[in-house]
């Protein structure tokens, strides 16, 4: 199944995966450049901005769906869904392992923005934005980060979180709350306008 490149975003993310589970590297190379930023991203948010353990985790998840790509059954789950439960696994575990060490110290957010006020303010943002997820509890992280950093649908997210949409909807508002709160005295410093 050679696909040429410019009809790739008409396959699904499943046809890719059996694909390269029968010997397709095309296929393989396609749902990587797919995936793996949108995985990193994620990572990269749960593991409270530790880039580097979520390059690790981005690359620990892309393996193993590449040893389950042979045995994988269309229609049973989403890719998407088995790779994002996979990945909170894999955080979850880095987190519990290092519970306990200072992870005070976060890289500095890569910026490609023109101007030097601009990317300031956009590094205190992201890094505001961090530290209030930070603080959140796991679960309600997980939840907040999947529906509103990643844009997956509580149905998607339900199944990734192994739970149900209505504890879905409750995490996330209740996440939003909580930022909310954390954040509230900090609109002027951030930049926000209070009108």
């Amino acid at each position: 199944m050679d696909m040429a490149l410019d009809a790739s975003d008409e396959v699904s993310d499943e046809a890719l995966l059996v694909a390269y589970g029968n010997g397709d590297r095309e296929a393989a190379m396609l749902l990587t450049a797919r995936l793996a930023p949108r995985v990193l991203g994620f990572a990269t948010r749960m593991l409270k901005g530790d880039r580097a353990e979520a390059e690790d985790v981005t690359q620990e998840a892309m393996l193993r769906l590449w040893k389950v790509a042979p045995d994988w059954r269309q229609g049973e789950a989403k890719v998407t869904t088995w790779l994002f439960r996979v990945t909170t696994n894999l955080c979850t575990d880095r987190l519990r392992k290092r519970r306990g060490v200072d992870m005070d110290s976060m890289p500095e957010p890569e910026d490609d923005s023109p101007g030097v006020a601009a990317r300031m303010m956009d590094a205190d943002r992201a890094t505001a934005l961090q530290a209030a997820l930070d603080e959140l509890p796991e679960r309600q992280r997980e939840a907040v980060i999947l529906r509103h950093l990643d844009g997956l649908g509580n149905p998607e997210i339900a199944e990734t979180m192994e739970i149900s949409v209505e504890a879905v909807e409750s995490l996330t508002a209740r996440g939003k709350r909580a930022l909310a709160r954390i954040l509230s005295g900090r609109r002027e410093e951030l930049g926000y306008d209070e009108t």
